[in-house]
């Protein structure tokens, strides 16, 4: 029997590349994250990069589970763009408890009901944990443009969720109560993991009039370690309010709003945000600009590729496909060129000067507009592309010779921003796009003398932009700095333990022979715990990144906080925030904060963003495990069960 297990364990290739994987993020996790080189072994060519979803787009993924992480994260990411290396991490430590869960001849039924089980206590610790961004930080600002004096959370916000907190020592019981009638959480399975999202929120309900809270109080403790891209987002932000003069700034972040233009060569200190769309031109087009300027200009705005061979989505040809006879060289230079001649006396004849395209174009279009002084902007956003078709007038359309009288829009303006030099030598010209007046739109140019380093820094403004927009968009945050892991392991443990002792009492069983099997019902006690292991780890390492603990000393700490916990002690004063224990003694770190310290809060997470980014980590460890099961013992056996502990995909 014990061979069979381990032949069955190891059959699970699936679970075990998922861990594989999951490995490689390990050094990915937290505010210290760690750059990476990878290098193409054919070309020579290498890449820096220091997030999950960078390094995957790098990797040549040969396998089927590489392909479906891939997918997931990239999903997660286009969403939320944080928390991709949280997701991966759980999913390669709750793959591994499966694994263990497997092992011990747990079924894969008996797997998916006790996780989602454990699921649920995780997303309700969640949302009875949360905390209301209503009036936080207004203590200490007047306005929410003033400068923050720390993360401190109002008093009555901090009341509530303490009260609320203590009513989680009961939650665990009610886990149950969302599962179906069979016992267990239902779970939507998808290859793609597009979820909704729809699972509603809790909120601390306030009874006074709303008060918009402290953006800069928020942002700070949302940084997570990337204090001067948070600066930006915050300067954004704030622009962002003044140029639309909206009373109700102070509680949104309108994202769509925001362009970054990355600039090589120039010191990191000198990023800014600027008005408008700043972008960068080539030679040609750069004396085009300076044609342009002080101009009001005709604007068309192209939706797509401006190419002749260029389809939407609707008429895009099915791949495989082979024409009987194929287009020579020569005759299809020859159409191009016909296309261009019409387009360009098409632009002409509406005296169009500027056009903004959201897809590529190629150099020889380009090259062909700037002779008739029309300047080509490639790459825009599409939220680009909608606040100039307001300011406007224009109509966006998807082909250039769809073009009339009816979509060109008036007002664009051109302004020369700053004459650069890349450090090949090679001239560069930016230029401010926009409608003139105030305008809609904010760039936040990057910087940096370390080319490579580009990429990671656009992504940490996007990942601290986005983490304030979701934090005023759900209005409720989270408390941080692995607060919120920590209640949810106390919670799992606790109910693990009231399993084993309710089967111990019933069946007279040993510790042992329940976590054996022989006992009726005795994996509940076995999965939880294994989940609550996973969710230590992340803890762990994390703190480990942080450069101020080992291994062991963070499993330590970990383990004398939960050994520490005072169940009549609300939210705020159970756990102290561990990624910022390093130069404590050993009894500070061990016992939990004392009251007064407890109503700071430093570090947030996201409510909305870490309850996705665990439940598509659950979801892709079942879908792995149901495929690795589906392949060991097929949909058409009948032994062990088969049909009964498979889920069809």
């Amino acid at each position: 029997m014990l061979r069979g297990r381990i032949i069955n364990h190891r059959q699970h290739v699936g679970l075990q590349k998922l861990s594989a994987l999951a490995g490689i993020m390990h050094s990915s996790v937290g505010p210290n994250k760690t750059y990476k080189f990878i290098q193409d072994d054919t070309t020579g060519e290498s890449t820096l990069v220091c997030s999950c979803l960078r390094i995957f787009e790098n990797l040549e993924l040969t396998c089927a589970v590489g392909q479906l992480v891939y997918e997931t994260i990239r999903t997660h990411h286009r969403v939320y763009h944080t928390g991709s290396g949280c997701l991966l991490f759980l999913a390669g430590a709750w793959s591994r408890a499966a694994l263990e869960c497997l092992q011990r001849g747990i079924s894969v039924t008996h797997i998916i009901s006790v996780m989602s089980e454990g699921m649920d206590i995780c997303l309700d610790v969640c949302s009875k944990s949360s905390i209301s961004t209503e009036g936080l930080g207004v203590e200490q600002a007047e306005s929410c443009i003033a400068p923050s004096m720390g993360p401190h959370l109002p008093k009555k916000p901090s009341a509530e969720v303490s009260q609320t907190s203590c009513h989680l020592q009961g939650t665990t019981r009610l886990s149950h109560k969302t599962l179906n009638a069979s016992g267990q959480r239902k779970i939507k399975l998808s290859r793609h993991f597009c979820g909704d999202g729809s699972e509603k929120i809790s909120k601390v309900l306030q009874s006074h009039e709303p008060k918009h809270p402290d953006i800069a109080d928020i942002a700070k403790g949302l940084s997570h370690g990337c204090a001067d891209a948070m600066n930006l987002v915050v300067e954004a932000s704030r622009i962002l309010s003044k140029n639309n003069q909206r009373d109700v700034g102070c509680s949104t972040f309108d994202i769509t709003k925001v362009v970054t233009c990355v600039l090589p060569g120039l010191p990191e200190e000198h990023a800014c945000v600027l008005p408008g769309c700043i972008v960068c031109l080539s030679a040609e087009q750069a004396l085009v600009a300076c044609h342009l300027q002080e101009q009001h200009l005709k604007v068309a705005l192209i939706n797509g590729d401006l190419s002749d061979t260029y389809h939407h989505l609707g008429f895009t040809k099915p791949t495989g496909l082979k024409s009987v006879r194929d287009q020579s060289a020569l005759s299809k230079s020859h159409k191009e060129e016909g296309w261009m001649e019409k387009v360009a006396a098409l632009l002409l004849k509406l005296e169009v000067n500027l056009i903004l395209v959201t897809g590529l174009v190629s150099e020889k279009v380009i090259l062909r507009c700037c002779r008739h002084h029309i300047l080509v902007v490639e790459k825009v956003k599409a939220s680009v592309l909608k606040s100039f078709a307001n300011a406007t007038g224009a109509f966006p359309v998807t082909y250039a010779t769809q073009l009339s009288k009816h979509c060109v829009g008036t007002g664009g303006k051109v302004v020369i921003w700053r004459d650069l030099s890349n450090s090949d030598g090679k001239p560069s010209t930016t230029v401010n796009i926009s409608t003139g007046g105030n305008s809609e739109l904010v760039t936040v140019i990057l910087t940096s003398c370390v080319y490579g380093k580009l990429q990671a820094l656009e992504d940490q403004f996007w990942a601290c932009a986005y983490r304030l927009h979701h934090a005023l968009k759900d209005k409720s945050l989270l408390p941080g700095a692995g607060v919120t892991e920590m209640l949810c392991i106390h919670h799992l443990q606790k109910q693990a333990e009231r399993y084993v002792k309710h089967h111990r009492e019933r069946n007279g069983d040993s510790v042992q022979q329940t976590k054996s099997g022989t006992a009726p019902n005795p994996y509940r006690g076995v999965v939880l715990h294994l989940m609550a292991d996973g969710l230590i780890d992340y803890i762990s390492t994390v703190m480990v990144n942080t450069g101020r603990f080992s291994k062991v000393r963070a499993r330590t700490v970990v383990s004398q906080q939960l050994q520490g916990c005072d169940e009549s002690l609300g939210i705020a004063v159970k756990f102290s925030q561990l990624y910022l224990e390093g130069e404590r003694n050993d009894s500070a770190v061990s016992s939990p904060l004392k009251s007064s310290d407890a109503l700071t809060v430093k570090i947030y997470d996201n409510l909305s963003v870490k309850q996705e980014a665990w439940r598509r980590a659950l979801d892709l460890v079942f879908l792995v495990l149901l495929a690795d099961a589906e392949v060991i013992t097929g949909t058409e056996q009948k032994i062990d069960c088969a049909q009964e502990n498979l889920m069809l995909l």
